[in-house]
């Protein structure tokens, strides 16, 4: 049974909101780092918790801290020995695995995310902007009552419109795919995969290989906890509308070429249910726009092309061991909406995104490396993830035609790196234990 009242809620639940801040903390001094984590600690909900007063809560937050940060509240060395070392790098210095390069390099983050200061994250979720401001400023007054705790950076986030689904500056339907796990109440929608162990992505359970092993230590500053990897992908909204008016003559050819990219029309809707025209209603209906494989109802990519994104990202029934590469992925958009009809206006807009797992290696970096950033991902021989893979131009990206599939040279950028770090999310019981020194 998995220990929902222990659980911080973001692992298993998706607040309700439409705004946000995320604020990126470094302590002084372990005394500081723990006075503020007890003034915090009431704030933060479990699953239980934020499912039972989900009608009336305005605001949400989640505490998480770097290697570095358990080092700053006080954990000694013998406890931070047992995370495993791709947690205790970070992930900057994992930048050539990532295939964080050239635009995309931890040298051009912002926000101070590669400084080992990084201590905590706060992640704030609110139902509108107005709640936003009214918690940013009870935040800032915790902080101000312990000075040793400083402000590194913060972003805002909010939803973009239309308002009546989420989505991308890119226009695409979000929130769509997410694994459903054995024990939380959740049930798997249609093609999404069955029930997965909860050990692949809240530690201390049983994973889809038995029992857990090679816990951090002590056990209960790991037990339900979770990895969290945060990136802040800037989003060029204006190149990705000039590059589809390049190689579509029409409103309708620019429209499946952008289906095209992402393997999902704008709306949502999967090319594999819906391969010649855009299905808005498909797109909406959960139990419908999922319902899909690839390994049987698209074989050659005809419908979505095999580097498509979200053939790469979650390539279902066409890859080995799926179930242990899964993640948990939550985050907002950031960044002023781009009108249809505007011309690009210089502002930075994009995701601030979270991908939760057991274990950065298997989970997030195998999916960094050996699914989005890797060239010959399905032998296509020269691309990568056309949506999020690193691009430097001299990439490509083919579209399976009859009787012959049509190859697009030299693919730019579409979103850019502009920040990252990796996180450990404490069960409450292990909040409690950091803030009272372990």
């Amino acid at each position: 049974m998995l220990d929902l009242d222990d659980i911080q809620y973001i692992l298993l639940n998706r607040a309700p909101a439409r705004a946000g801040r995320y604020e990126f903390l470094s302590f002084h001094s372990a005394a500081a780092g723990r006075a503020w984590l007890s003034a915090m600690l009431e704030q933060v909900q479990s699953v239980a918790a934020m499912r039972a007063s989900i009608a009336d809560e305005k605001r949400w937050v989640t505490l998480a801290f770097t290697w570095h940060g358990l080092r700053a509240l006080g954990v000694d060395e013998a406890s931070l020995a047992t995370f495993p070392e791709e947690f205790r790098q970070g992930m900057a210095a994992r930048a050539a695995i990532l295939g964080d390069t050239g635009a995309n390099h931890p040298d051009h983050w912002v926000g101070d995310l590669t400084r080992p200061e990084l201590h905590a994250i706060v992640l704030l979720f609110t139902r509108d902007v107005a709640d936003r401001a009214r918690y940013q400023e009870e935040h800032a007054g915790t902080r101000a009552d312990f000075p040793d705790t400083e402000l590194l950076s913060a972003i805002d986030v909010e939803a973009i419109p239309p308002f009546d689904y989420a989505h991308d500056h890119f226009g695409y339907r979000d929130q769509l795919t997410n694994p459903a796990i054995e024990g939380s109440g959740d049930e798997p929608t249609p093609g999404s995969g069955g029930l997965l162990k909860p050990g692949e992505f809240i530690l201390g359970y049983p994973d889809e290989l038995g029992p857990p092993a090679s816990l951090p230590q002590p056990e209960l500053l790991a037990r339900n906890g979770s990895y969290m990897a945060y990136r802040r992908l800037q989003e060029h909204v204006g190149k990705f509308r000039d590059f589809l008016a390049e190689h579509g003559e029409t409103p309708a050819e620019q429209e499946l070429l952008a289906a095209k990219l992402m393997g999902r029309w704008r709306s949502g809707a999967p090319l594999v249910l819906a391969p010649d025209k855009d299905d808005p209603a498909l797109g909406a209906d959960p139990q419908r726009n999922n319902d899909f494989n690839y390994a049987q109802a698209d074989p050659h990519g005809y419908a979505v092309p095999l580097g498509a994104h979200i053939r790469r990202v979650n390539p279902r029934d066409a890859a080995a061991s799926m179930n242990r590469h899964r993640m948990i992925r939550r985050g907002a958009t950031y960044g002023p909406h781009l009108p249809d009809d505007a011309p690009e206006d210089g502002q930075e807009r994009g995701v601030a995104a979270f991908l939760l797992c057991a274990s950065l290696i298997r989970q997030f970096e195998f999916a960094q490396n050996v699914w989005i950033n890797d060239k010959n991902f399905h032998e296509l021989g020269n691309e990568r993830d056309p949506i999020v893979g690193t691009q430097d131009g001299t990439l490509e990206f083919k579209i399976p035609t009859r009787p012959i599939r049509r190859r697009i040279t030299g693919l730019p950028a579409f979103t850019t790196v502009r920040g990252g770090a990796y996180f450990f999310i404490p069960g409450l019981k292990a909040l409690h234990w950091l803030a009272a020194g372990g």
